[in-house]
């Protein structure tokens, strides 16, 4: 089993950046394909980005290419989301997940485990 932890969630004006974090336990982090979604209110929860086990392959949603970077370190059990140029439809929770398997799937059944999710409050 892996336990997520999310933090660097919180409230920012438009245009400006966060950092967000997944700190994994248990299991062993780089046999996970790891993923950021994010959900509103109302809707499903869509892949924002998406990251191989080793780092090799990296993919980013529409809303997010330019914008948002998802990167790991498997030494320190952590993946990353830099988000700079940030836009109040950017607001939701945002929930690291883990797949084990060799790549990451847009699809959010596939994933095995979840965080708990952390806040991203964009202003305008």
């Amino acid at each position: 089993q892996v336990q997520l932890v999310e933090s660097g969630g919180g409230l920012v004006q438009a245009g400006g950046s966060l950092r967000l974090s997944c700190a994994a336990s248990g299991d062993t982090f780089s046999t996970y394909a790891m993923a950021w979604f994010r959900q509103v209110p109302g809707k499903e929860r869509e892949l924002v980005a998406a990251i191989s086990r080793n780092g090799g392959n990296t993919y980013s949603a529409d809303s997010a290419k330019g914008r948002f970077t998802i990167s790991r370190d498997n030494a320190k059990n952590t993946v990353w989301l830099q988000m700079n140029s940030l836009k109040p439809e950017d607001t939701a929770v945002y929930y690291c997940a883990a797949k084990w398997t060799v790549l990451y799937s847009a699809i959010a059944v596939d994933y095995d485990y979840w965080g708990q999710g952390t806040q991203v409050t964009v202003s305008s």
